[in-house]
């Protein structure tokens, strides 16, 4: 029964996903339907938490927008509503889920960017 569901599962799964994970940087493309419309609306921030496994798979984004006022937003990664991400830095973090960064602001909530070390620079 079990492997039923998996194999069902499996044709759902995405191949297109980027390797990212707490504390990265990301701008996740969704698409956003108005009316008869439908347009993409790109949502950037920190990754604050990544969890579940399979197609219930899913990652929390946090931002600051306009004065101030912190937005989180959760997006399933095998959706189809998810059209792309972009991973554009990669934080240096010490734990899975990011919570702590809900009760800071400005430079508390910085994350220090991981660099590579020399041997992924010569590969």
């Amino acid at each position: 029964m079990v492997d039923v569901i998996r194999e069902i599962e499996s044709g759902y799964l995405r191949s297109d996903i980027p390797n990212f994970g707490p504390g990265d940087t990301v701008r996740a493309h969704v698409k956003v339907v108005e009316g008869s419309r439908e347009r993409t609306q790109a949502f950037e921030g920190v990754v604050i938490r990544r969890r579940g496994g399979g197609i219930n798979e899913n990652f929390t984004i946090r931002r600051i927008a306009s004065h101030g006022i912190g937005v989180e937003r959760t997006f399933l990664i095998h959706a189809p509503r998810l059209e792309r991400i972009e991973v554009l830095r990669h934080g240096k973090v010490r734990r899975a889920k990011l919570y702590f960064l809900r009760g800071r602001t400005g430079r508390a909530a910085r994350i220090r960017e991981r660099r590579r070390s020399a041997t992924s620079v010569l590969q």
